[in-house]
């Protein structure tokens, strides 16, 4: 169903860029405002050990595969989907080994897994870590 999927997508001209060095040059023109986010989703676990420590992320509690995907605020499409990576690896990592390059004029919101991240775009907007226990 995958290519069924890919040609309905790019038919409808909405299929995301899979190259973070590109995404910049394809970007759909207007939109600014755009959300990057990782995205986990469940898999059956590994049978060999060292796949099962690949694969098991802590923060779900599960094995599962992970993606990063960047969409455009206001318009709520994904423009950027990420490789697959192991649940294990973090959202800040794949951003990294992306290479995702934005339009120069985009501001980018992100959440508190990607702190540290910091692309060149004209702004990023990142919620502050909460302290455990503070009231």
């Amino acid at each position: 169903m995958l290519p069924v999927l890919q040609s309905a997508l790019d038919r409808l001209g909405v299929k995301p860029e899979r190259d973070g060095q590109t995404l910049a040059e394809q970007a759909p023109s207007g939109s600014s405002d755009w959300l990057i986010d990782g995205t986990e989703r469940r898999r059956q676990r590994p049978q060999q050990p060292e796949k099962q420590a690949l694969h098991y992320s802590g923060k779900k509690k599960a094995h599962s595969d992970k993606n990063i995907v960047v969409a455009e605020r206001t318009r709520k499409r994904v423009v950027f989907l990420s490789q697959t990576y192991p649940g294990r690896v973090h959202d800040k990592k794949i951003a990294d080994l992306e290479h995702i390059v934005y339009p120069p004029n985009t501001t980018l919101y992100q959440d508190t897994g990607f702190q540290g991240y910091a692309p060149t775009v004209r702004q990023t907007h990142q919620p502050k870590k909460s302290r455990a226990g503070a009231n």
